[in-house]
C-alpha cells in the first residue's frame, strides 16, 4: 500500500484571498484542491494533473470547479458560480453541482498526448466521488479524507498499490483505520501527526515531505497569444466597442489589458509574416 497527506496553509489562503466564496463552495473547493495535491504525489510525470467537476443542473450553485496541479506541487483552483451560490451556508457536493461529471486530466509536457478519464459525480461528497472515479477509471482501490476551512485544506489517501492480491486483508483493515480519521480530526492535526495517529502499528516507510504553492500559470503573453488565435478582426471589433482589450484570469484575477496600440501591435509580426509578393 502507499498513502499521503496533505496540509495546505499558505497556498489556500493564497486561493482565498483572491476571491471570496460561500462557505460550502470554499470547503468544496479546498478538498478539491487537497485532493489534486495527493493524486499528483502519486505521479511519476512532469506534467499537470487537472480535476474538474461540471454540473448538469442549469441552476447549479457551482457550474465548473477547477483546480491544477504541476509535478512541482505548484497549484491553482477556481470555481464558476450559478446565482444559487449566493447566501448559501451549507450543501454538500450532490447539492452544490446537482449531478455532473468528475473529470481527471494528466497533461503531459512537449505536445504530447493528454490522458483523460471521466466518470458521472457519484457519492455524498467529493471524498466518495473520487474514490469511485479511481474504482471505475484506475481499477485501483483508494480511500480519502477530504476536509478545508477558512485556514487550512487538509487530505488523506491511502491506496492499494496493483498486483497485490495476498494483501487483500491487510488492506481492509487499512482501509478501514482510514474511516475512522473524521475530517474535523484531520484539520487539528499536522500530517505526521495523522499518519502516527493512524498506522502507528504499521511498518512503514515515511518519506520526505514536499512543499506546495499556489502558482498561476496565467501570463501576458500568454494572453497576447489567446488574443492573436480569436484574429484581428474580432480583437479589432472589441477594441472598436469598448476602447481597449481586458482579460482577467480565472484562478489569480490579475487584469491584462490591450488598448488600441498595443492590440494593434499583436499583429504586427503575422502581417511582417504574410505572402512574398514579387514584381
Amino acid at each position: 500500500m502507499r498513502g499521503a497527506v496533505v496540509s495546505l496553509d499558505a497556498a489556500w489562503r493564497d486561493v482565498l484571498s483572491r476571491r471570496a466564496y460561500p462557505a460550502p463552495v470554499r470547503s468544496l473547493l479546498g478538498e478539491a484542491m487537497a485532493a489534486a495535491a495527493l493524486l499528483s504525489s502519486t505521479l511519476k510525470f512532469d506534467g499537470r494533473l487537472v480535476l474538474q467537476a461540471q454540473a448538469e443542473a442549469p441552476d447549479a450553485a457551482v457550474r465548473l470547479m477547477v483546480v491544477e496541479c504541476d509535478a512541482r506541487l505548484g497549484l491553482r483552483a477556481t470555481a464558476k458560480l450559478g446565482d444559487s451560490a449566493a447566501g448559501r451556508d451549507g450543501g454538500g457536493l450532490a447539492e452544490l453541482l446537482g449531478g455532473g461529471r468528475l473529470v481527471i486530466t494528466l497533461d503531459p509536457p512537449d505536445g504530447q498526448v493528454a490522458y483523460q478519464g471521466v466518470v458521472d459525480l457519484e457519492g455524498a461528497d467529493l471524498a466518495q466521488a473520487l474514490q469511485a472515479y479511481m474504482a471505475k477509471s484506475e481499477q485501483i482501490d483508494t480511500r480519502f479524507v477530504l476536509a478545508a476551512d477558512d485556514r487550512r485544506a487538509v487530505g488523506c489517501l491511502v491506496q492499494r498499490l496493483p498486483g497485490h492480491g495476498a494483501a487483500a486483508a491487510l488492506w481492509e483493515d487499512a482501509s478501514l483505520i482510514a474511516r475512522t480519521m473524521s475530517p474535523e480530526e484531520l484539520l487539528g492535526l499536522a500530517p505526521h501527526e495523522a499518519v502516527r495517529r493512524l498506522y502507528h502499528a504499521y511498518d512503514l516507510r515515511i518519506f520526505a515531505e514536499r512543499a506546495a504553492a499556489f502558482r498561476c500559470r496565467c501570463s501576458r503573453e500568454r494572453v497576447a497569444d489567446m488574443l492573436r488565435m480569436l484574429g484581428r478582426a474580432e480583437v479589432d471589433s472589441i477594441v472598436a466597442e469598448r476602447g481597449a482589450v481586458s482579460v482577467d484570469c480565472d484562478f489569480c484575477h490579475q487584469s491584462y489589458g490591450f488598448d488600441a496600440i498595443d492590440a494593434a501591435r499583436l499583429f504586427l509580426v503575422d502581417a511582417a509574416a504574410g505572402p512574398d509578393t514579387r514584381h
